[in-house]
């Protein structure tokens, strides 16, 4: 069993910077490979990002490259996506989940969901 908890969302101006943060419960963190995803409102929840267990391999959405990092730390058993120069585009609940098998950017593919965080971006 793993527990998700999603941290740091909130109210930023277009332009602007937030880091989230994803704190996981269970042993097998270190081996597994974690998920963002966003879905904003009336729109179907996407792919954002992944980081491998080692933090080695890290594929972006087209639309986030080069803004958004993913990054982990397998010793406070958490991962974290840092996000710059945010647009009004990128106000959606961001979710981090645990990665099970299959291909990555699919919800499908994972098993376990954090409740998400609410990321606002005015313009």
């Amino acid at each position: 069993q793993v527990q998700l908890v999603e941290s740091g969302g909130g109210l930023v101006q277009a332009g602007g910077s937030l880091r989230l943060s994803c704190a996981a419960s269970g042993r097998t963190f270190g081996s597994t490979g974690m998920g963002w995803f966003r879905q904003a409102p009336g729109k179907e929840r996407e792919f954002v990002s992944y980081i491998s267990s080692s933090g080695a391999h890290t594929p972006y959405a087209d639309s986030v490259k080069g803004r958004f990092t993913a990054s982990r730390d397998n010793a406070k058993n958490t991962v974290y996506l840092q996000m710059n120069s945010l647009k009004p585009e990128d106000t959606a609940v961001y979710y981090c989940a645990a990665y099970y098998r299959g291909t990555i950017n699919e919800m499908g593919s994972y098993n376990y969901w954090g409740q998400g965080t609410q990321v606002t971006v005015s313009s």
